[in-house]
């Protein structure tokens, strides 16, 4: 399974944003909804190998992660709009420490990058790492900032994880999944 992890610094977590400003009063959801997007979705199919994890660090109530599964979504179509209806409906559910089903596919659950980094061994998508091209094995989980850096708290975080570019142009959140994505398919088909 391939994971993707992405901060969403001002992202609203009560779910309390119109469907017709979450690119402004939601914190910049639209961001999220991107990189869900990109994670998942292929011309005419959905990525059922992949996993796409949302912290969400803005107020009031911070940190939750709403994760969507490629394995079992449904009801997501490829806009934003469809992304952001689930990311409301899984922050509107009161949540603990344990991931809730909020939709097929989608959950939420208390925690942030915290608790994701003690459960599995992730890589940072960095515009100083090593060019993923370069590297003979490509890491399953994947972490990566919005639309701002890491903060130092997060950069102390992840100071042991390696760091990864995918290209010398620095690239939107989700712009870099998509590259990341098409390296991992090259790879897997032999076409490199």
């Amino acid at each position: 399974m391939i994971s993707f992890t992405i901060i969403g610094h001002t992202a609203r977590t009560d779910g309390a944003f119109s469907l017709d400003d979450f690119a402004g009063g939601a914190g910049r959801i639209d961001v999220l909804c991107r990189c869900v997007n990109a994670s998942l979705f292929l011309s005419h199919e959905l990525r059922r190998d992949v996993e796409c994890n949302l912290v969400f660090l803005g107020q009031p109530s911070p940190p939750k992660t709403v994760k969507f599964s490629g394995r079992t979504i449904r009801s997501l179509n490829p806009d934003e709009r469809s992304a952001a209806t689930l990311i409301k409906k899984a922050l509107l559910l009161p949540s603990g420490s344990e991931f809730r089903d909020a939709a097929p596919g989608v959950s939420v659950r208390k925690s942030g990058v915290e608790r994701l980094l003690q459960e599995g061994s992730y890589g940072v998508l960095d515009e100083h790492g090593v060019d993923i091209r370069k590297v003979e094995q490509i890491p399953q989980s994947f972490l990566l900032s919005d639309h701002t850096n890491f903060t130092l708290g997060e950069e102390s975080l992840i100071s042991d994880c390696p760091k990864y570019s995918v290209g010398p142009a620095i690239l939107h959140a989700d712009h870099a999944i998509t590259v990341l994505l098409n390296e991992l398919d090259r790879r897997s088909r032999g076409w490199n």
